[in-house]
This record gives structure tokens, sequence and C-alpha cells, in this order.
């Protein structure tokens, strides 16, 4: 008789023998490598106007919120950040989560759920796929970037309600969602569209406004936005921006809203800051783009369309392999192997910020150099 977990251990042997075990490295405060596996596209997370914002927050606020937003998590500086939020990204309104995984979540499971259409990119975030695993609507995935096949799904669909999902950026290769060609075929057919903002904050559209304001879809009524404050915000948390009467329904239905604890005052004083230094400093965006076009060169690729570079290197093993030798030369990357991409996939995931300076690029260049010789075969 066997034990009755003795199938984890199975489990770990498979991963293992197949390149895909995953262990915490916990790293100390101050590291003298350069940085390209963060998503700290503006380099805020450590910049002192944010750390004092969250040092305010915990001082006035205290270290929690005590509670969920409708019972005692909802404070001024949570109302303060949704109104700012909003105002930037040129939305209504906007409602702030604990996180951006929470606020894709809600916003999916609360404008669907049964008896409506879901139709979500293949290459759609985790988050969006898991919610529309909850949302108890019929889900019909549709090929990256294929707005005919959206068409397709919408145009003969049955339910009274559609909601079509994607990443505006893709967060694995970094390419950019047709937000505009999506939005016609949305509105021709009476659905609404959300896009998930999360590498587009603070790098795409003007000033950093996203890339639903680049194609200045931002405010339509049937556009919803998520976006997460963890990334150009170097803080932590999620929010929903939309309508005033989306967000109201939100409050009412979103469950990862109702039932979860607001989030952590700290993190929405730090967030109010980092927003507050993207909207004085417009040009930070462009610094991120130029640095990752000087990453794509020194790796012998086109120039990129948002901070991130991805090299496909193949087997797991080997982008693991190719990880540690950059970080044995000062320089860590990030490395992602399946569930998050493909089989034969594993890649190299390098993303640009706005602190980077020329030593800095000089230093990436030439580790790079070294390491793909050996591992690009």
């Amino acid at each position: 008789m066997t034990g009755a977990q003795d199938w984890l251990d199975h489990a770990a042997a498979g991963r293992r023998s197949a390149g895909l075990k995953r262990v915490l490295r916990p790293r100390p405060a101050l590291e003298t490598v350069v940085d390209l596996a963060s998503n700290d596209y503006l380099g805020l997370a450590r910049d002192s106007r944010v750390v004092r914002g969250a040092a305010r927050a915990a001082h006035t606020w205290g270290a929690g919120s005590t509670g969920s937003r409708l019972i005692t998590g909802s404070t001024e500086l949570h109302a303060q950040l949704e109104d700012e939020l909003a105002a930037f990204c040129g939305a209504p309104a906007a409602l702030v989560f604990s996180s951006g995984y929470t606020a894709n979540l809600g916003a999916v499971t609360a404008l669907s759920g049964s008896g409506s259409l879901v139709v979500s990119d293949a290459a759609s975030h985790a988050s969006l796929v898991d919610a529309c695993r909850l949302s108890r609507a019929r889900i019909v995935v549709t090929p990256h970037g294929d707005v005919s096949a959206v068409d397709a799904a919408l145009a003969t669909r049955t339910e009274q309600r559609a909601l079509v999902v994607t990443n505006s950026v893709g967060s694995v290769t970094g390419d950019l969602a047709p937000l505009g060609e999506l939005h016609a075929v949305c509105r021709q057919h009476g659905a609404v569209l959300l896009a998930d903002e999360a590498h587009a904050l603070g790098v795409r559209g003007p000033g950093g406004r996203g890339l639903l304001a680049e194609h200045g879809l931002a405010g339509e009524p049937d556009v919803v936005a998520t976006i997460t404050l963890s990334k150009s915000l170097g803080s932590q948390g999620g929010a929903v921006l939309a309508s005033r009467v989306v967000v109201d329904h939100l409050v009412n239905t979103a469950r990862s809203f109702i039932f979860d604890t607001g989030l952590a005052p700290p993190a929405a004083g730090a967030a109010l800051a980092a927003l507050r230094v993207l909207r004085g400093e417009p040009a930070l965006p462009r610094r991120v783009l130029d640095a990752a076009a000087a990453i794509a060169t020194a790796a012998g690729m086109a120039r990129p369309m948002s901070a991130m570079v991805s090299i496909i290197l193949g087997e797991p093993q080997r982008a693991v392999d190719a990880a540690a030798e950059c970080l044995r030369h000062g320089v860590r990357v990030g490395c992602l192997r399946p569930p998050s991409v493909p089989g034969g996939t594993s890649r190299l995931r390098l993303t640009a910020h706005a602190a980077l300076t020329d030593p800095d690029l000089a230093q990436v260049a030439h580790v790079l150099a070294a390491v793909l010789a050996g591992a690009v075969r």
C-alpha cells in the first residue's frame, strides 16, 4: 500500500527529469548585478520618493488595511489612488484590488457568468485564463492576435452578452495586441473589450498611459482595462479602469474584491507616489524602450515594441544553464519554461528598465555575446 502523498514524489521526479524543477532563490537587499529579470520598468521600486510614500502611508494608516474593502479596508488613501489612476489613464473610474491577478479574476467573472460568452486570446496571462475557468461562461480561445477568429466567434454566438479578453502587451514576447481592430469588432457585435495593461502602463502610450490610450480607446464605454501596480509603479496591487457603472457592478459582485483583504496602505502610498513620478517625468517610458532596443541589438534581434526581449533557446535545461551563466557574469535575466511557455520554446526574457546606464548596457552586451554563443545552436 502506497502513502497518500507518494504521488508528490513522482511528480517532483518528473519535473526534475524534464528540467522544470523550480526553487526559490531569496535575493539580498543589496546586489551588484545588472537586473534584467524584474518588472520594475521605471526603476521606481527603490526610488526614494516612492519609498517615502510607502512610509508615510504606514505611519498614517498602519501596516495593513485591517479588512475587506467593503468593511474597513477602504481608506481615503485608496480613494485618492483610484481617482488619480483613473485621471491619468483617461478612464471615468478605477477600483483598486490587492493584486493584478485578483483584478483580472474580479473583472472577468463579474462581467461574464452563465449564459455569456468569453473570447480569450490564446496567449492571455494565467490570471485571465483562470478567470475564464471560474466565469461559468462559454469560453472560446482564439489564436494569438487573430482578429478574424474573434470576429467569427462573436458573429456566431447565441449568448446575449460577450466579453473579449487579451493582454495589450504580451507578458512573454512583449508583442502588441491589435487593440484598434479588436475594439472595432467588439463594437460591431455589441461585445466588451477587456485589455490587461499590466505590461503597457508606464511603457506604451502618451506619457506611459498604456496601449489603450495610444489607440485612443481609453475611457470608451465598452472598454475595460486592468493594470498592476507591481511593475512600472514599483509597488504591489492591481486595479480595474472602466465606466462608473462597471466599477459599481464590481464593488457589488466581484468575489475577489468583496472577499479579499484590501490592499495594504503602504503599497497604496507607494503606488500613488510612483504614479506622480511618472506623471511628472513623461520621458521615462522612452528611456525604457531605448534601453530595450539596446538590449535587443546586443542579442542580435529587432527593436522590440515594449520593455521585453525574448530569446528562445529551446529545451528547458539550455535556458536554465544560460540564465545561470548570465548571472555568474553579473547579469540577472528571466528564464521561462513550460508551462509559462509552450514546450520547445524555453527562453531567456530580458526586461529593460529606465535606470539602466550606458555601462550597464555595455556589460549586458558583453555577457550576452559570450553566453549566447554557447547557448544558441
